[in-house]
């Protein structure tokens, strides 16, 4: 073999490099290990009473999270002198799925800068082609800016934009045409998705994750978070989805402003009744009367002056009122109705505090604010831009706070507006919502306070961070999120795993039995090559998923099929009578093209995977395209140098078994003659491929939009048994409810209030009603929402807006009609002859229909989820580079005997390429069908689906390359031969010269 010196440095490299990479993660495990045991010690010792498995579970839990924070910068590698906490960056990464925590896929929100970028953001041309353009955005693949524009020419005409952006001190000039205005806009963009990107990055870095994993796509304006690990997501989500826009308002209170409100209150139950301003005469029906009775002081509890028992003196608080957290919704209709407006003073806006709780805990409800605008504007006196610098601190009481420095100007500001508030409450507001409103004691000359109110040092540690990172100009929305508890992040790490383990021992045995001592080479190269890949992955700093196990116990099928190939094709040379030496050199030689081309089309459709893929399919297509490169560099080459050391040695291996003589030995089927037959099979797939449409789907929560939680009980729990009630509680909307391993473990998917921004918590309220039934009485419901390993709860949910669901749809199509595309360019290229082309497509159309009648036909009859979402089209994808990879071995096989052939040759030589491939293409089956099955069988629910169609797929990918793919070539072009060129020399020749 040449270059063997170059495949002993890589391979040795290889194995150092591996090992050194996955070193930091055992020393990790280790060290964690020998805290864990530490922690137990402690609790043990200083809290002997506590009972319960999940009591002492938190607690421990929480002294080893203590231990591990003092000790980040203690040296726990001597070796190198590394730190926990370098080797913590460095060690292999958990996906969410694997560990529990949060991932979630944000939209950057151009609404917004448009409308600052614009020199009146209330123009109502403007804001009508923003709405159209949001309108159209779930349903095409354009960016926001050019919608916009589309939608503002539509709607206005061309040569219109330069006099809506133009301005003093602006970048868009009066005398730009539409092209130059929108090249502008979208230059701003691009730099404003970026800025919002680095501003996330920044607050990411306060979560205390060792590996945060964040990605943005540019030109989609989206940007995905996957934070494992952590213990606090609504937490997180708060303050990854805020803008930061931070404003200082003066206040009404109470007495200035409740005559206004009695007059609105009665403005709009007159409104409600249906009576005309100014008409005495009308009067209400006497039922809607009393239903629409002072509407506004019904959802208002108003906030009396409050009395000192000390002094007798009366205070006023800077809230004027308390709605419950259920009203929020009719409050701001009624707030932003016009009857309302008309009655209350023209610079009053009305804001909500931070959400708190009744003193018994069962009622949760808002302070309502109403801030004084600047006149002619919806701005506060004071904007965030006048704060220099945010940082957590304390006040003068010792409560949590953050300190705010001013920068020149604003100190000058803040100063004017503490002098004139003497005596009254300012309130401080981030986006919207008040954080706190102190009363000013004394004018703040030097422009350093404290904000100070009823923050937890979290809450103030946020609040610090979020001004700090700055003001988001293009805000981004959380338009997809997924929360897994811990406990079902270690029962995918069991699953995966044990599959993995399964799969690996029945491959390597399997390898011995089918090929003797020559097993003990795939064998090498299948550890090799798992290696490497575990390897690479933790060096490129590669997240491992539940779908990346998945890859992997794929990746111990595949990898042995290259070994497969080649060992298949030294033992037909073998058989010919050649020694060992001169069969290994021709096996090795006649196996690299057929090897090359499954590797490639496999690789491409991955590719195609992980270019379209989100989430947790990026690591199922990033472990597959990994492993098929190294398994190419192992089954090749590693393989090669392996074989020929032991030959160098006047030893060889032995490539026959008692059971690999037998089987197929001079296999002469005739595949061709059955073809018509095929056909008919084929037709008939074909009209249940195209009634699966029909008949439909169930579609995955990714595809279809909702919220999904997967719900842990202490008892099985049937359908039937809280159908109706969540039906009730979701205002009607049917929930579907379906199995996850047992009855104790149910996942429930809603639509309810899906499109609509902060329900989550509204959503899971109206869960938690729903299923009250079947829960202990003890469960409260800040217990049910949070994900525990014993009681009855919350253990994962995701949420998936329309807006992203359409767009993995359509990703989805297109990664689908792109792969089969590619393949057939690709099969073109490779074998110049377009029936090729053409039997590969057909044959991979209806491995796709297969598919998709199971999928559809069977999706009420068997016992576990058929769902179409990203696993689906991750399997089917795989589906198509597994069926090309056999049908490519069968193609190679053909090419090769059909030079220098015939036409009327093409039947004779197409039944003896099938049939010197047989027992290679059923070896390949087999091992990739017994891996599926095991990680069908034991990897988990998350997985489940995808190795079932992955299950269809070989069967089928298996078949269609046999009675579909290669008969096309006999039927299209009859009077053409398969190949034009001369013969190669071979002991049994297809063909004679003549």
């Amino acid at each position: 073999m040449k270059l063997k010196g170059l495949v002993w440095f890589f391979t040795i490299a290889l194995i150092l490099i591996s090992l050194w990479e996955l070193s930091y993660t055992w020393v990790v495990r280790n060290y964690e290990s020998g805290v864990t045991e530490q922690a137990t010690k402690i609790v043990k010792r200083t809290s002997p009473d506590l009972k319960g498995d999940e009591q002492i579970k938190a607690a421990v839990k929480h002294v080893k999270d203590s231990i591990l924070e003092f000790t980040k910068d203690k040296e726990i590698f001597p070796l190198i002198g590394t730190t926990y906490q370098k080797c913590k960056e460095n060690e292999l990464n958990l996906g969410l799925d694997l560990q529990g925590g949060l991932s979630v896929t944000m939209d950057v929100s151009l609404d917004d800068l448009i409308k600052s970028l614009s020199n009146n953001a209330k123009d109502l041309t403007l804001l009508k082609a923003i709405q159209t353009a949001n309108d159209q955005k779930a349903n095409s693949d354009a960016d926001f800016i050019t919608l916009f524009k589309n939608a503002f020419v539509a709607q206005n005409g061309g040569g219109k934009l330069s006099s809506l952006f133009a301005g003093q001190g602006k970048e868009v000039k009066i005398s730009d045409n539409d092209d130059q205005v929108i090249s502008k806009l979208s230059t701003s963009a691009k730099g404003a998705i970026k800025e919002t990107y680095k501003i996330l990055l920044k607050r990411i870095d306060k979560f205390g994750v060792a590996q945060p994993n964040i990605s943005l796509d540019e030109n989609r304006g989206v940007i995905t978070v996957e934070l494992a690990g952590v213990d606090n997501p609504d937490r997180v989500k708060k303050l990854l989805s805020a803008s930061a826009h931070l404003q200082f308002w003066e206040v009404y209170r109470i007495d200035e402003l409740y005559t206004p409100l009695v007059t609105a209150d009665q403005a709009l139950q007159n409104y409600l009744n249906g009576i005309t301003p100014g008409d005495s005469t009308s009067k209400a029906d006497t039922t809607l009367a009393k239903k629409n009775a002072n509407p506004l002081f019904k959802i208002f509890q108003i906030i009396p002056p409050q009395k000192d028992n000390k002094t007798g003196a009366e205070s006023l608080s800077p809230s004027i009122a308390n709605i419950d957290k259920k009203d929020t919704g009719l409050f701001y209709r009624y707030i932003n109705s016009e009857v309302v407006k008309n009655v209350l003073p023209a610079n009053c806006k009305f804001l909500l505090g931070v959400e708190a709780k009744s003193d018994k805990g069962d009622v949760r409800y808002y302070p309502v604010y109403a801030v004084k605008m600047l006149p002619g504007s919806d701005l506060a006196p004071i904007e965030g831009e006048s704060v220099e610098t945010a940082n957590f601190d304390y006040d003068q009481n010792g409560k949590p706070g953050v300190n705010l420095k001013m920068t020149s100007y604003g100190k000058g500001l803040w100063a004017s507006l503490t002098k004139k508030n003497v005596g009254k409450p300012i309130a401080i507001a981030l986006d919207d919502i008040v954080y706190s409103a102190p009363n000013v004691i004394n004018a703040i000359e030097d422009g350093v306070s404290i904000i100070s109110g009823s923050f937890t040092p979290d809450d103030a540690t946020d609040l610090a961070t979020t001004l700090k990172s700055g003001k988001v100009s293009a805000p981004a929305k959380i338009v997809a999120s997924t929360e897994v508890g811990p406990t079902l992040g270690e029962a995918s790490i069991k699953g995966g795993m044990l599959s993995f383990a399964i799969a690996f021992l029945v491959i390597f045995i399997l390898m011995l039995v089918y090929y003797n001592t020559a097993g003990w080479v795939a064998n090498i190269a299948l550890i090799l090559n798992l290696l490497f890949t575990i390897g690479c992955l933790t060096a490129f700093g590669a997240t491992l998923t539940a779908a990346g196990i998945a890859g992997l116990v794929l990746t111990i099928g595949m990898a042995v099929d290259t070994n497969v190939i080649i060992f298949e094709r030294i033992k037909e040379e073998l058989t010919k009578g050649k020694s060992y030496q001169q069969a290994v050199i021709d096996g090795y030689k006649r196996s690299l093209a057929p090897v090359l081309d499954a590797h490639v089309t496999t690789f491409l459709t991955a590719a195609i995977l992980f270019y379209f893929g989100l989430g947790p399919v990026l690591g199922f297509a990033t472990t597959q395209m990994l492993g098929i490169v190294l398994s190419l560099f192992c089954g090749i080459l590693v393989s090669r140098l392996v074989t020929e050391v032991w030959m160098n040695k006047q030893r060889h291996f032995n490539y026959f078994t008692g059971l690999s003589k037998r089987i197929f030995k001079h296999a002469s089927f005739k595949f061709i003659e059955y073809r018509k037959v095929a056909y008919g099979i084929s037709i008939v797939i074909l009209l249940l491929g195209v009634g699966a449409f029909f008949n439909g789907f169930h579609e995955g929560v990714e595809f279809k939009g909702g919220r999904s939680y997967t719900v842990q009980f202490q008892q099985d729990v049937k359908n039937d048994q809280i159908q109706d009630d969540l039906k009730a509680a979701f205002d009607g909307d049917f929930p579907v409810i379906k199995k996850v391993g047992d009855n104790r473990h149910l996942n429930i998917t809603t639509s309810y209030l899906l499109g609509k921004e902060n329900t989550d918590s509204t959503v899971r309220a109206r869960l938690y009603q729903g299923l009250k039934k079947v829960l202990p009485a003890d469960v409260t419901y800040d217990q049910f929402i949070n994900p525990d390993p014993v009681k009855a709860s919350i253990q994962s949910s995701t949420t998936i807006q329309p807006s992203i669901s359409d767009d993995l749809k359509r990703g989805a199509v297109k990664a689908t009609i792109f792969a089969i595309i590619i393949i057939f360019i690709y099969i073109f290229f490779r074998f110049r002859d377009w029936r090729y082309s053409m039997g590969t497509i057909v044959a991979l159309l209806h491995d796709v229909l297969v598919t998709l009648a199971v999928f559809s036909f069977f999706k009420n009859i068997v016992p576990f989820p058929l769902e179409i979402d990203q696993h689906f089209i991750a399997a089917v994808l795989t589906v198509i580079g597994f069926s090309m990879n056999d049908t490519v071995i069968v193609f190679d096989r053909i090419r090769e005997y059909s030079k220098g052939s015939k036409a009327d040759q093409k039947g004779s030589i197409i039944n003896r390429a099938i049939n010197d491939t047989l027992s290679r293409t059923i070896m390949t089956s087999l091992t990739v069908f017994l891996t599926l099955l095991i990680l069908f069988i034991f990897g988990g629910e998350v997985t489940r689906g995808f190795a079932f169609a992955m299950l269809i797929g070989v069967i089928t990918g298996t078949y269609s390359s046999i009675f579909v793919a290669a008969p096309i070539l006999v039927d299209f072009a009859k009077d053409k031969p398969l190949g034009e060129a001369e013969i190669i020399s071979s002991d049994k020749p297809a063909v004679k010269k003549p």
